[in-house]
């Protein structure tokens, strides 16, 4: 006879086996990948083109800068010890853990059965839609996600398929220099560090893209032809000039991915093409009209940093500054450029950008702003962009790295603000952009509606005469034709476009505090997302935040797989899972490996 241990035992094994083999059913549902699409026409290049030995038409003036060397600085630790947790603990984080991985593979599932190969799908009609480079975003997109949440064979069937991408063309005829690095470079790089190299198609794949990005850098200036390149005309020879309008986001994030590629494939092209960006960018720091920020835009071909007057760590601007703690981490503290940069420029955003609204809870939060210089003034803004929430987690992070744990105060300020944007609409999810009613101290910053009044008719009118109607009634007319949140002066934008920046700095503060009421926070944020911009297929952007039953639109940008979910995920892993002191960022949330040495 079987004892009664040892038949334990085998019941237990065979539940585990049963379990497996469900779990691997769910995991694939039956999907084969369909044969790649056949190409809309010819290739306009030869088939022996290479973007690797396309000559410059305009030779460097200098030779290359090299990857810095010497000894890495004593970077301080950045992510918090945390201690074991208890069984509740454990129970409660990884139900919210599976919830998450959930609603990836209800997202990755849409995309795979109705766009694959493509872009984007759309997650109400079901059809795809390509905008960047016609490359297969959301696959490349969505490579480290897949591995971190452990969906190895979906990982490799993602990897399988990256054959099927040709880098030395697009069926676009102009493609966006920033995007596609920080999507697709970022994305094959990352993938290619976390699985420790095991798939060289990788960083094969990496470095034929970054082949063709790095012919964008040949203009008479190195500087690159960012916005709409027509890369087609690159490959032909023809002449190229840096753009005269140029976003500085755009033409300043690059670093991150052109540096670990790098370090990677041993090359330092990349790495020279934009130090020579960084360098421009460290020449005019203390010369645009915001001294010590850049503006929006900037004249590439002239490196001209003043023709544009508004300054913002919001759209258009956002991530160049977020590069800066990043670059010097990824280079282990072996440049302190973009330390100096970073330090000069968060100055100047706390005495200009950053902001105290009035809200009813009293709380002390922060909002970054905007402004715009007008004369010898400044005229602030006192709006708030979804975009602008990365910087919250970037301030942490820089008091992390730079030892600066004052700032961890500001961090939390700024991340508690847009986690306030979010809890104040019906929906629970933060609008694309709003404005606010600044205060300046505690006693300004005590919430009244009496103030709040004040504060909306000052926003529209700019005057308060109640000669014909009382405060009360012009403002309760604001409220009712805006369907104002409390403590909102206006909703510029009412869209949720199932952007990352709030969660990414909800999930920082997470890591390099280790307070759990960022996890509950996360929580409250995921929920509303979920019950409101799920669909049959996928996720869609919600059109009104203020509206609990509100319309949604077809679209769902990779950065939701990239990017959203993942933080979401991490927020709830284990904390070794992406270890902040293991790992950059970029800007699209994949993650770099720090070189160890």
């Amino acid at each position: 006879m079987i004892s009664i241990s040892r038949r334990w035992i085998l019941t237990c094994i065979l539940i585990c086996v049963t379990l497996s083999l469900v779990f691997n059913v769910l995991e694939h549902d039956g999907w084969t990948p369909p044969p790649p699409p056949p190409p809309t026409e010819d290739s306009p290049l030869p088939p022996d083109f290479s973007w690797k030995t396309l000559p410059r038409q305009w030779p460097l003036d200098s030779s290359l800068i090299p990857l810095p060397n010497g000894p890495p600085a004593q970077i301080p630790p950045i992510q918090h010890k945390f201690a074991k947790e208890t069984p509740r603990e454990r129970y409660k984080r990884q139900k919210r853990l599976a919830a998450v991985k959930n609603s990836f593979k209800h997202s990755w599932n849409g995309y795979k059965k109705n766009a694959w190969l493509q872009d984007e799908v759309r997650p109400l009609s079901g059809g795809y839609k390509n905008g960047f480079g016609g490359w297969g975003a959301t696959l490349v997109d969505s490579l480290d996600t897949l591995w971190i949440m452990d969906m190895k064979k979906e990982f490799e069937t993602a990897v399988a398929a990256l054959k099927h991408l040709d880098f030395t063309t697009s069926p676009s005829r102009t493609i966006s220099v920033f995007e596609t690095t920080i999507r697709y470079v970022g994305g094959l790089l990352s993938a290619y560090d976390l699985s420790n190299g095991k798939y060289p198609i990788l960083l094969e794949k990496a470095t034929e893209l970054g082949d063709m990005l790095y012919a964008s850098f040949d203009t008479a200036n190195n500087m690159p032809v960012v916005g709409s390149w027509n890369w087609l005309k690159a490959a032909k020879g023809d002449l190229q000039s840096a753009p005269s309008n140029a976003l500085s986001a755009d033409i300043g994030s690059l670093s991150l991915e052109f540096t670990r590629l790098s370090q990677l494939s041993g090359d330092p092209k990349y790495y020279d093409a934009i130090q020579r960006i960084m360098n421009a960018f460290e020449e005019s720091q203390n010369s645009t009209r915001l001294p010590g920020m850049w503006p929006v835009s900037l004249d590439a071909r002239k490196l001209d940093f003043t023709h544009d007057r508004v300054f913002t760590l919001g759209a258009m601007a956002d991530s160049l500054y977020e590069y800066f703690p990043k670059q010097y981490l990824l280079l282990n503290g072996r440049d302190k450029q973009t330390q100096h940069m970073y330090e000069k420029s968060l100055a100047v955003a706390k005495e200009h950008l950053f902001y105290r609204p009035l809200n009813p809870e009293n709380l002390d939060i922060l909002i970054s702003g905007s402004v715009r210089q007008i004369g010898a003034s400044y005229d602030r803004k006192h709006e708030g962009q979804h975009l602008t929430c990365f910087v919250g987690g970037m301030v942490a992070l820089g008091a992390k790295i730079f030892n600066t744990p004052e700032d961890i105060q500001t961090a939390k300020q700024l991340t508690d603000g847009c986690v306030w944007a979010y809890q104040q609409t019906p929906s629970g999810m933060m609008p694309e952009s709003f404005e606010a009613i600044p205060c300046s101290d505690d006693e300004d910053c005590k919430w009244t509606e009496d103030r709040w009044y004040k504060g909306l008719v000052m926003a529209i009118h700019r005057v308060i005469d109640t000669s014909t109607r009382s405060l009360k009634e012009q403002a309760q007319q604001i409220i009712e034709r805006g369907r104002l949140p409390l403590g909102f002066a206006k909703v510029v934008d009412s869209r949720y476009y199932l952007r990352p920046e709030a969660i990414e700095s909800v999930f920082y503060m997470y890591r390099i505090t280790g307070d759990k009421t960022w996890q509950d926070k996360a929580w409250q944020m995921f929920q509303a997302i979920d019950s409101h911009a799920r669909t049959d297929i996928a996720y869609a952007v919600v059109q009104d935040v203020r509206d609990t039953q509100s319309q949604l639109t077809d679209t769902m940008e990779s950065f939701w797989t990239g990017e959203t979910l993942k933080y979401f995920y991490l927020i709830f892993s284990e904390p070794d899972l992406i270890n902040l002191d293991s790992w950059v960022l970029n800007t699209e949330a994949h993650p770099l490996r720090r070189p160890q040495n």
